[in-house]
């Protein structure tokens, strides 16, 4: 028995891009193809097969520590992130300037899909998803260049909105305006899930 079901949700890759070199800047170059590698995307900064651990993982290990990378992808939903713009007051917001990877329109509550759900593009190139990707300030800076008096307002506006982050699967190529069809894991949701929440 399949383990991962098909949904019949299918969104279109609507923007790509890659961050060069986060040291110098989050904003990304978009891009029309993306070559995903096991280690992440072609010319991506955050890509590699392992990353310090950074204050997302502080309760299972110190900061710096050596971990498996599941964060090579950061991919926003088209409609999270036009409902990002309007909490902004915006009326539209470069996923540049957020440092996405990719874009992807037409799944719905983009930003919750079930972690371990794979994203798998026409060609077969399958990202698999981690978990929601929480807000940050970082992208504050480049928003603020482009819309002055704006940038702090994205932290608060892109809570529950901000996508997911995602590792590669199965290598290939994606492309602007291929199909990606969405598979969820095929069980319950844990009954302990919100008294864990709640410790």
């Amino acid at each position: 028995m399949a383990a991962l079901k098909p949904t019949g949700f299918v969104g279109r890759i609507i923007w790509l891009g890659v961050v060069p070199d986060r040291a110098r800047q989050l904003q990304a170059e978009p891009v029309a193809t993306l070559r995903a590698h096991f280690d992440g995307p072609m010319g991506e900064a955050h890509g590699g097969l392992t990353r310090p651990a950074c204050s997302r993982v502080k309760a299972l290990y110190p900061r710096d520590t050596v971990i498996r990378n599941t964060r090579q992808f950061s991919v926003m939903g088209a409609e999270d992130l036009a409902q990002i713009a309007q909490r902004m007051g915006l009326e539209t917001l470069d996923p540049a300037l957020v440092g996405a990877t990719m874009v992807i329109e037409g799944l719905p509550d983009f930003t919750h899909l079930p972690p371990s759900s794979r994203l798998q593009g026409e060609a077969g190139a399958t990202l698999v998803v981690d978990m929601e990707n929480r807000p940050c300030v970082l992208p504050g800076k480049p928003i603020e260049a482009a819309h002055p008096g704006f940038g702090a307002k994205f932290k608060t506006a892109a809570n529950g909105r901000r996508g997911i982050t995602a590792w590669v699967e199965r290598e290939g190529v994606f492309s602007l305006g291929e199909a990606i069809s969405l598979y969820v894991p095929d069980q319950p949701v844990w009954a302990h899930l919100a008294e864990a929440r709640r410790g």
